[in-house]
């Protein structure tokens, strides 16, 4: 077994949203194909499918699945899971890659204190991250559809921040916060992104935090 110090810019994260109850499925998969393991959350998709708005199924419960693996093995794994999960076929699921500058928590990474991302060649799609307070989720998605957007998926969360502190008795309470991940083409990245800050006044202190990043390989869009 090697020792070799890795350096995280080595590693991707690799994403899937699918259907709930394959996240564990998802995970099995990517393992046999060399990752080590991974995280599911629950959330809840959305789209702006017509058909599925007339059944007021619009919104579906769905799984996310995060997971840090060497770039190499996440293309690997990118692809059983595309296979496995049929995710070329519509509504199976979507997957993507996003590389990482730093990782610790995996066998012998090592932080590197001026790392950079590794740079996107030719990219096609971006993720965009918003993290608000509950109930304001329909609102991001709702601004982003008006954008462009084909919709996107809600996990719940709880987070805080200087501006909302608040306590019962004396305990701090976390408020209750909700994470809405968005995959644009690169071309409406800006034009999501301004309808959600007009939308939610993002940059108002104490309205919440949105952040894009690249991505590099996609499945299951279309």
């Amino acid at each position: 077994m090697s020792n070799a110090i890795i350096e995280g810019m080595d590693y991707d994260l690799l994403c899937l949203v699918v259907n709930n109850g394959a996240g564990s499925k998802a995970l099995q998969i990517a393992k046999k194909n060399g990752v080590s393991g991974g995280t599911v959350f629950r959330g809840l998709g959305t789209a702006s499918n017509s058909a599925l708005k007339f059944f007021g199924l619009e919104d579906v419960k769905k799984e996310v699945l995060i997971m840090a693996a060497r770039k190499e093995t996440a293309e690997t794994a990118l692809d059983a899971l595309t296979e496995k999960l049929q995710l070329k076929k519509r509504n199976r699921g979507i997957a993507f890659t996003i590389p990482i500058a730093n990782l610790l928590g995996n066998r012998n990474c090592v932080y590197k204190t001026d790392a950079h991302g590794r740079k996107v060649e030719d990219i096609m799609h971006q993720a965009i991250f918003t993290i608000v307070d509950r109930g304001q989720a329909e609102e991001v998605i709702d601004a982003a559809v008006a954008a462009g957007s084909q919709g996107g998926t809600i996990i719940n969360a709880r987070g805080s921040g200087s501006h909302e502190t608040s306590r019962l008795f004396s305990m701090d309470i976390e408020p209750e916060k909700e994470v809405v991940m968005i995959l644009t083409e690169q071309h409406t990245t800006d034009a999501v992104v301004a309808s959600i800050s007009n939308a939610l006044k993002i940059e108002q202190p104490g309205n919440g935090v949105l952040f894009t990043m690249d991505v590099t390989n996609t499945r299951g869009l279309f």
